[in-house]
């Protein structure tokens, strides 16, 4: 007797169709699963034995063969025993194998046949509605599925709770998603808590309205960190297809998707390894640059992060995904992260200050700089300098002599208005802009065009850096709602490029 029932796989951010195949056959009692299992595929026999036994079935007494095909696809993880078990009733007689048609099932087994959550499901859930099945998952999985419109999607706690639905001596019912997970307020970090460094806010509201990078060079508690996490706060909402994306990579990474219109923010420590940033392993997993995508990625203490895995950001910088290769397949997953950058001005952080703390020399100063490399600040759009604060904010703030700050509410009604304006020039952030885009709406005076091109001259800009500059010129424009790039918008974007003065001089 053959029976087959569908399931999926997960390699990346894809979800490839496996058709499981399950043959009973005269012999000596065995059980073997073919087409490229690994460790835990395989182990999955054990799982479906007890939990067809614990579940009052019986479990045939023959040569059982599993097929999971395609053959050539490395299969991974405890997703298919679900799907095996209830193969393997079909063959035997004690599922309708008619039931199992236009039907999808992913789940791990437990020895006495509870079914537990996998990773990866939104994946699954997409891939499912657009081939019009029905799908069956874990309970606890099943609010993932739920955020996919036109998708039946059941929850099952337990293999006898699907076997009984399949029979029709129990129905489950569809899963419906709460009005309240769709609609969840996004909770942030406000602007209005930091006191002071009103030209760094103006420089995180330029990179909000724009997507541009940002590097933040100032001694130690001066805010960088607490101004960099309340960046969320002031970015756009998220479209429903943004969101949707970023969950959807949570799930392949098993974290969890409950605040998923929620722009992330992601901070690794700087001892990350380069895979633990971009992402690999042997089934490929995201990295941070992927979990980060259409939010912030924070990079504090910059020249602390081992230079190879700071060069591994190159190239997701510029084209907004990674890709994983392997000898068999290649993985991609999206990065289009925003990246803020902290580090201190010099290896003791004092650098400046006027109580003469600091002891590095020239020479230290220039090493610990030069630890970033000249292509990676070229990728950054703007280096702000964050001084210490003078004496008396303290004081100020607590007479009610120092003025209130503006709360992230009204800095994004800002940011909201000259994105929107950005996209319906070109359809897309300023931040990137493709080349014909930039000539066309970034177009600059002979009087401005002089003064970029004296810039150049003095600083050093590579081709990359001019663009950058004139796409940081471009917001600035925007959030004034000029329609042009003045001398004054070029002036502000070339006071920016702190790092670049410096070298230049």
């Amino acid at each position: 007797m053959l029976a087959v029932v569908f399931s999926r796989a997960q390699y990346g951010m894809l979800a490839p169709p496996v058709t499981v195949e399950v043959h009973l056959s005269r012999g000596l009692p065995g059980f073997s699963i073919v087409g490229l299992p690994e460790a835990a595929v395989r182990e999955s026999r054990d799982r479906v034995r007890s939990a067809i036994i614990n579940s009052g079935y019986e479990f045939p007494a023959k040569r059982i063969t599993v097929n999971l095909a395609p053959a050539d696809l490395p299969k991974e993880g405890s997703r298919f025993d679900l799907p095996i078990a209830l193969g393997v009733l079909a063959a035997s007689g004690q599922v309708s194998i008619d039931a199992l048609s236009e039907k999808e099932f992913i789940g791990e087994l437990a020895l006495g046949g509870a079914v537990r959550p996998v990773t990866g499901v939104l994946s699954a859930a997409c891939q499912t509605a657009k081939a019009k099945r029905q799908l069956f998952l874990p309970s606890d999985s099943v609010d993932q599925a739920g955020l996919i419109d036109e998708l039946e999607v059941y929850g099952c706690s337990s293999l006898t709770a699907v076997v009984a639905h399949l029979q029709g001596t129990s129905d489950l019912s569809p899963y419906v998603a709460e009005k309240s997970l769709h609609k969840r307020p996004v909770q942030v970090e406000d602007m209005q808590e930091v006191w002071g460094h009103s030209s760094v806010k103006r420089v995180l509201e330029i990179a909000a309205a724009g997507g541009h990078n940002v590097l933040m060079i100032g001694p130690p508690g001066t805010g960088k960190t607490m101004m960099a996490m309340r960046l969320p706060g002031i970015l756009p909402p998220m479209t429903e297809e943004e969101a949707l994306e970023c969950a959807m990579i949570r799930s392949v990474n098993g974290s969890s998707v409950t605040d998923w219109q929620q722009r992330p923010f992601r901070a690794p420590h700087h001892t990350a390894s380069a895979v633990a940033l971009v992402g690999g392993g042997t089934q490929p997993r995201p990295g941070e640059v992927s979990l980060a995508h259409h939010g912030v990625l924070f990079l504090d203490e910059f020249p602390e992060f081992e230079r190879r895995v700071l060069e591994s950001l190159r190239e997701p910088m510029e084209s907004g995904v990674i890709t994983i290769s392997r000898a068999a397949m290649q993985a991609e997953f999206p990065a289009r992260f925003q990246l803020v950058a902290a580090m201190n001005p010099c290896p003791c952080g004092y650098l400046g200050d006027k109580d003469g703390r600091c002891r590095c020399t020239a020479e230290q100063v220039s090493r610990y700089r030069n630890r970033i490399s000249g292509p990676i600040l070229d990728r950054i759009d703007m280096h702000v300098e964050v001084p210490r604060l003078p004496d008396s904010w303290l004081t100020d703030r607590q007479s009610g002599r120092m003025k209130a700050q503006e709360s992230s509410q009204q800095i994004r009604d800002r940011v909201v208005e000259a994105r929107t304006v950005q996209m319906e020039r070109c359809g897309c952030a300023n931040a990137r802009m493709n080349s014909t885009q930039l000539e066309r709406f970034c177009f600059l005076s002979s009087e401005t065009a002089t003064l970029l091109e004296q810039a150049g001259r003095r600083f050093g800009f590579s081709p990359r850096s001019y663009d950058r500059i004139l796409k940081v010129a471009r917001t600035i424009a925007d959030l004034e709602g000029e329609e042009n790039i003045s001398r004054n918008h070029l002036a502000e974007a070339l006071s920016y490029r702190a790092l670049d003065r410096e070298h230049g001089c």
